[in-house]
């Protein structure tokens, strides 16, 4: 049988959680994407320096700003345990692919252009 709840939820007590507008989400996963590309690029970066990878770790580092308001943290990639190069490729292939697909569904046309254009680069 039915009875009424006589208390609270305990979901109503506490701070309260802001949920995010749609708009709001995309911008966080695709801030989230790049800033994951970034990383990967650094680790490349370390493996095989080029200037060309040096221009787009700024260039990613740029939007994600854009998107979030602040820089990127940076951590400086070690050689310990160095993955091969084909293999970071292949993952910074992969996270692209996914900032396009966020950036575009956002309409983002900056940071889609900037994600096909490593999409691109990184192709095997």
């Amino acid at each position: 049988m039915y009875e009424p709840i006589r208390t609270k939820s305990v979901h109503t007590h506490g701070p309260h959680r802001r949920y995010r507008s749609r708009s709001e989400e995309l911008d966080a996963r695709l801030a989230w994407h790049l800033t994951a590309l970034l990383t990967v690029t650094d680790e490349i970066r370390t493996v095989a320096p080029a200037a060309e990878l040096d221009e787009a770790g700024c260039r990613l580092a740029r939007q994600v700003e854009r998107l979030r308001g602040s820089a990127p943290l940076r951590a400086v990639p070690t050689m310990a345990g160095a993955t091969p190069v084909a293999a970071l490729h292949q993952r910074a292939h992969m996270l692209a692919g996914q900032a396009l697909v966020v950036a575009t569904s956002r309409g983002d046309e900056a940071a889609a252009a900037l994600a096909a254009e490593r999409m691109r680069a990184h192709a095997p």
